[in-house]
């Protein structure tokens, strides 16, 4: 895989949901890929912003890139994705793994979607596969499948940088939980040291930071320091004692404040419900199904 040139990332991080995206590119007036970009939303008002997105843009005209690639690690369920907006005023393709569908068919059910939602990832440009390279500009980015926490789960290695989602976390932090809909702690396990098989220099970008007290928010670590010190799955932790703190810590766990709002857009690419036949558009709460 193609290592040169070293990529460049710019950083953006969202307090409201404890987001991290990032612009991975090679130098400034050349191509780029956004990776987890955030929609602002309001639960209170139900009311969509794009300050956050905003930013985004900003940096990318003001570095005259152009942008190929809207990434998606996964279907969140913390945010809403600012994919769709982004692509409409930047252009570039939606792409995620190609294992969306599962989670797409698994998620109208829940929602009882409209009939016209097709459960066949055709929201997104493009569905990527598991090893499957794209290129952004000079830069080579490969998809990596790192299942557990969703079954869509992709992690974007460019160079010595890997852009893990939700996957891993920060080492004082630890792992992702698996009790969400096709998560499995057995699996997760496989896909982190999938990841911390990688050399031990590489770089790990995270897509969340729920830092403990004391500490600011921070998104970069590497392979070493996860081995040496996750506190989770740390080097010597066998998947079986992973698979029974996995369980035992995500049955203790509450929903995520924004899971029935995120994972209806997002499994629409970003893309709000089509409106109604007042013109407004609306999303759903399926009561005791969660």
């Amino acid at each position: 895989m193609t290592t040169h040139p070293v990529p460049a990332v710019k950083a953006f991080f969202d307090p409201a949901t404890w987001t991290v995206s990032y612009v991975v590119y090679a130098e400034p007036g050349g191509h780029c890929a956004i990776v987890d970009a955030v929609l602002d939303y309001d639960a209170k008002s139900g009311r969509t912003s794009t300050t956050s997105a905003d930013q985004i843009a900003d940096f990318v005209r003001v570095n005259k890139l152009s942008v190929q690639w809207l990434l998606e690690t996964h279907a969140h369920a913390d945010h809403l994705s600012a994919a769709h907006y982004l692509r409409g005023i930047l252009g570039g393709k939606i792409a995620i793994g190609a294992p969306i569908t599962q989670v797409q068919k698994v998620f109208k059910s829940i929602f009882h979607l409209e009939d016209s939602f097709a459960p066949d990832g055709s929201q997104f440009d493009h569905l990527l596969q598991d090893g499957e390279v794209i290129g952004v500009g000079p830069l080579s980015l490969q998809a990596l499948a790192v299942p557990g926490h969703t079954p869509a789960c992709m992690a974007f290695q460019v160079g010595g940088a890997v852009f893990v989602g939700d996957t891993l976390f920060m080492p004082d932090v630890g792992t992702a939980r698996c009790d969400f809909p096709g998560g499995d702690a057995h699996v997760l396990y496989g896909s982190v040291q999938r990841l911390l098989s990688l050399p031990d220099t590489t770089r790990l970008f995270m897509c969340h930071d729920y830092p403990p007290a004391g500490r600011s928010a921070q998104w970069e670590t590497t392979v070493a320091a996860q081995k040496a010190a996750n506190i989770h799955v740390h080097e010597g932790v066998t998947e079986a004692e992973f698979v029974d703190m996995r369980k035992a810590r995500d049955a203790t766990l509450a929903m995520p404040n924004l899971i029935l709002p995120s994972v209806q857009v997002n499994i629409r690419a970003g893309a709000l419900p089509p409106p109604e036949a007042n013109g407004v558009a609306y999303l759903k709460i399926p009561l005791n199904a969660l």
